[in-house]
């Protein structure tokens, strides 16, 4: 008898063609859930009788209530190496294994400097008149030449737009909770003195750090506060690091420029939400990993994981 298999949360519907899935054909029944199921009933419903489940990021948490209503799990696949959402220890528990599939970082390094770009040069709303007949030219674009980049986290990703800040001509300032000199200086980055200077002192602020008990609300009002009016905060890393409320109140009062957001506490984006209608916000779907290539790593890596999952010896598993 065939294994039952979902894919949760294939908003685009491309889960079955990026990835050659014909390996599993004669032991895997798969099927892709394209719309996001936010109620757990109508969740359990649609997956409680499946032995596998791949779960794209953190769109749908799987958590010890959930597990326990899906007694048939035996293998659960999340893209990327790490996910928040997914309670370990729960899975560990009742005998669920737990994979990861490789994630590149190119794709939020671009995705970072697309926001940054749209802020920059008002973008939107140029390309908003042109299309619908508005104003020629309304607005005058923010330089980058000369200005200053300032990244909260120089990881893999904040590394990477580090460098891209300074093919452009900036000046990129660094700050995390344990960053360097040294660090910052092999990334062609300058230490920031503190976490104040650096939002004080850079023209555009993007984030770039995993978010933890120790990062989560770690820009509030004294950031917010202490940039520049004509600044922008841009954050493709993970919602929680930002105080919504006070993120908020800056865009309406104008603490800052503007902010260019991909990341939000509650995804989707509930229709209601200020931040889809506000006019100096730059707001995306969470687009940051969704490319052809990092699509095709996740869906490939699913399959060799249920393929080596089948045959006893299971990889890259999550622990």
């Amino acid at each position: 008898m065939k294994l039952r298999c979902a894919v949760l949360d294939d908003y685009q519907g491309v889960a079955l063609t990026s990835a050659d899935w014909s390996p599993l054909a004669d032991r895997v029944d798969v099927r892709v859930l394209r719309e996001h199921l936010t109620d757990r009933a109508a969740l359990v419903a649609a997956v409680e009788d499946c032995e596998v489940l791949v779960v794209m990021r953190e769109r749908t948490p799987v958590d010890a209530e959930l597990l326990a209503r899906l007694p048939r799990l035996r293998l659960l696949i999340t893209s990327g190496m790490r996910n928040a959402s997914i309670d370990l220890a729960a899975c560990a528990a009742r005998g669920v294994t737990v994979c990861g599939t490789a994630s590149s970082s190119e794709p939020p390094t671009e995705l970072t400097w697309a926001l940054l770009l749209g802020l920059a040069r008002h973008v939107p709303a140029e390309a908003r008149a042109v299309r619908e007949g508005g104003p020629w030219q309304s607005t005058v674009g923010s330089d980058l030449a000369g200005r200053t980049l300032g990244l909260v986290g120089l990881g893999k990703i904040g590394a990477k737009v580090a460098r891209i800040g300074l093919a452009f001509g900036m000046d990129v300032a660094a700050w995390s909770p344990n960053l360097t000199e040294q660090r910052a200086a092999e990334h062609g980055a300058r230490l920031a003195k503190d976490r104040l200077d650096l939002f004080s002192t850079s023209d555009f602020v993007s984030l770039h750090l995993v978010l933890s008990d120790r990062t989560r609300g770690l820009v509030g009002e004294p950031e917010l506060r202490a940039m520049r009016p004509s600044s922008y905060l841009l954050n493709t890393s993970r919602a929680g690091l930002v105080d919504s409320d006070a993120l908020l109140r800056a865009l309406r009062e104008g603490w800052i420029a503007g902010a260019g957001l991909d990341v939000y506490e509650t995804e989707p984006l509930p229709a209601d939400d200020p931040l889809r209608t506000l006019p100096n916000v730059l707001a995306l779907p969470h687009l940051g990993y969704v490319t052809e290539a990092n699509y095709g790593r996740y869906f490939g890596e699913a399959v060799e994981n249920i393929e080596a999952f089948l045959a006893g010896s299971p990889v890259r598993e999550l622990d």
